[in-house]
């Protein structure tokens, strides 16, 4: 059976692109980070998803030491919906990026990839309503397969390691109704950038999960605790 590294964060998009690659018939293998993120909440959800898809899973923790991001520096505030309409406007990158973190994540998914004699690397990437994140976008993943084909065995020896970015066009509604498809269990994924007990709503990962699950028509479970 071909193989794949799969990297899930716990939060929805993930979770849809691990379905989508099992669906595909690939034995996939989830890898998931504990960063210095806020919180621990998505980590746990990841775990969830892994055992409730069948999938082998490992969490590898690194350390970011110099922040750069306030998902990792409590001192700096979340940007709430107050603000997000100016990161529209203006095409700016939120506080929440954090510096490096997608070409980070591939790096170790790679290596293991290799290791592994996996066929492909899965991830959740897709672009928002605004600029978003610079890793997110399809020019990077671009050039990303350009440092597999130059930078690694397999890519030498043109056995190249696939970055399978499924849902990269999709707006969050489509990628909902997907998921419904595919059987995501939406209960067990968590979007919110805070670790309460409930989503926040205040944040702009839980206003594009809350747009998303309107404009698909489906009730998000998390909303109805």
């Amino acid at each position: 059976m071909k193989k794949a590294i799969v990297l899930l964060s716990g939060g929805l998009d993930s979770a849809t692109t691990l379905y989508l690659a099992r669906k595909q018939g690939y034995k996939c293998f989830c890898l998931s980070f504990d960063y210095g993120q806020r919180h621990k909440k998505e980590i746990e959800y990841a775990k969830k998803i892994a055992r409730a898809s069948s999938s082998p899973a490992q969490v590898i923790k690194i350390n970011l030491p110099w922040r750069g991001s306030s998902l990792l520096d409590k001192k700096l505030r979340i940007p709430q919906l107050t603000s997000l309409r100016t990161y529209e406007l203006t095409n700016a990158i939120p506080s929440t990026y954090v510096p490096g973190r997608n070409i980070i994540f591939l790096s170790f998914a790679l290596s293991f990839a290799e290791a592994m004699a996996a066929e492909a690397i899965f991830i959740g990437a897709h672009t928002q309503d605004y600029s978003g994140y610079p890793d997110c976008r399809p020019e990077f993943y671009r050039a990303f397969k350009k440092v597999i084909l130059t930078g690694t065995k397999s890519g030498v020896e043109k056995r190249g390691i696939k970055i399978q970015t499924p849902l990269i066009g999709k707006t969050k509604a489509q990628i909902i109704r997907q998921a419904r498809q595919l059987g995501v269990p939406f209960a067990l994924t968590w979007s919110c950038y805070q670790g309460g007990r409930v989503p926040c709503g205040e944040c702009d990962s839980c206003y594009y999960r809350a747009k998303g699950f309107l404009e698909a028509g489906i009730r998000d479970p998390l909303l109805s605790r």
